[in-house]
């Protein structure tokens, strides 16, 4: 199994060599399109001035104020969150071997949205209401978990998680239909509706600082992952062989990704189809070694994102919720990639 193992290393870093390049590329795009959704919106601001206030030289007040206080929290929370569900999505899809999946498909992105409805329900606060929502992600998965520990046996349990998933997603979301059945229809059910919608308005530099720590820490460990992932590829018994703790490696991949989801979903709401979408992207651009494609995923989620808040926020004169854009550009691309399915993935 040795000789295996070195001539799959050296494929993929045959492949991934120009796969860096790429990467590269992908990071300058990032850096363009940071500053851009800082200058753009309904009160446009000259990048001269953006990189004069960075700088610590004189800008109007009204400039310093909708820059630092409005658009820069927005702008940072966008590329956290974008690169947190990708990347998510990206190791999910490796684990599973399946193109399909995305990271709340083990329920987190439901239980988020319930915890949130209920904390809305029960008047929180938005401190509370994001606290309900990271708690009851991380409650759904567990939930799941414990399913697949109770039914699953052997090769089963990957295949017991997702429908655990299934299951679990569909209790939740019956349950955000009662609150939303309960909740007060002039009041109360238009902020969980809105919430559920997914939005980054509300975003503030403290939501910024609070996701910061955790979304460094699981990142590094999915890419401290990444060559047990190519490993994985071959299928659990093979990786087992060539010394890889596949049980370990599964949880390691469900904890990370079910807390950078829960945050997700805890500070901008319920955003559909990125952690699904743009994985295949960045494999289509680098390649599948893991190595280069969950820093490619990270980057091209985050800049995708900044795109789309962009729009949300400057194309028409009521800002339409994230979640909308996301789903209407997501699911042309998703019938793109199903008339690749023959291509392979």
């Amino acid at each position: 199994m040795e000789p295996m193992r070195e001539e799959m290393d050296e494929m993929l870093e045959r492949e991934g060599s120009r796969a860096w390049i790429r990467l590269l590329l992908l990071f300058l795009l990032l850096a363009v399109g940071f500053i851009m959704s800082l200058a753009v919106g309904r009160y446009y601001i000259p990048v001269s001035e953006i990189f004069t206030a960075f700088t610590g030289g004189q800008v109007p007040d009204k400039t310093g104020q909708v820059l630092m206080v409005v658009r820069l929290p927005r702008v940072l929370a966008a590329v956290l969150v974008g690169g947190a569900m990708s990347v998510s999505g990206a190791a999910y899809q490796g684990m599973f071997k399946n193109p399909l999946v995305s990271p709340d498909i083990l329920g987190s992105s439901a239980g988020a949205g319930f915890g949130a409805a209920l904390a809305i329900l029960l008047s929180f606060g938005v401190a509370g209401t994001k606290g309900a929502a990271f708690f009851f992600g991380l409650f759904a998965v567990f939930i799941t978990w414990l399913i697949s520990r109770r039914f699953g046996k052997g090769d089963d349990s990957l295949f017991l998680l997702i429908l655990g998933g299934i299951i679990v997603s569909n209790l939740f979301q019956s349950l955000i239909s009662l609150v939303k059945y309960a909740a007060d229809p002039t009041d109360k059910l238009p902020a969980i509706t809105f919430w559920l919608m997914g939005s980054l308005s509300k975003a503030v530099m403290k939501d910024v600082q609070v996701m910061l720590v955790p979304f460094v820490l699981c990142t590094a460990v999915l890419v401290f992952c990444a060559g047990r992932l190519n490993i994985l590829a071959l299928g659990e018994e093979e990786a087992r062989t060539l010394g890889i703790n596949t049980g370990l490696l599964q949880v390691a991949v469900i904890v990370t990704a079910t807390v950078l989801t829960a945050f997700c979903v805890s500070l901008c709401g319920m955003i559909g189809w990125v952690g699904l979408v743009i994985p295949h992207l960045a494999r289509m651009m680098v390649g599948p070694n893991f190595k280069v494609l969950l820093p490619a995923s990270l980057l091209l989620g985050s800049s995708y994102l900044l795109i789309m808040d962009d729009l949300c926020r400057s194309v028409f004169a009521v800002e339409i919720p994230l979640g909308i854009i996301t789903s209407l550009a997501g699911l042309p691309f998703f019938l793109y990639l199903l008339t690749r399915q023959n291509k392979g993935w």
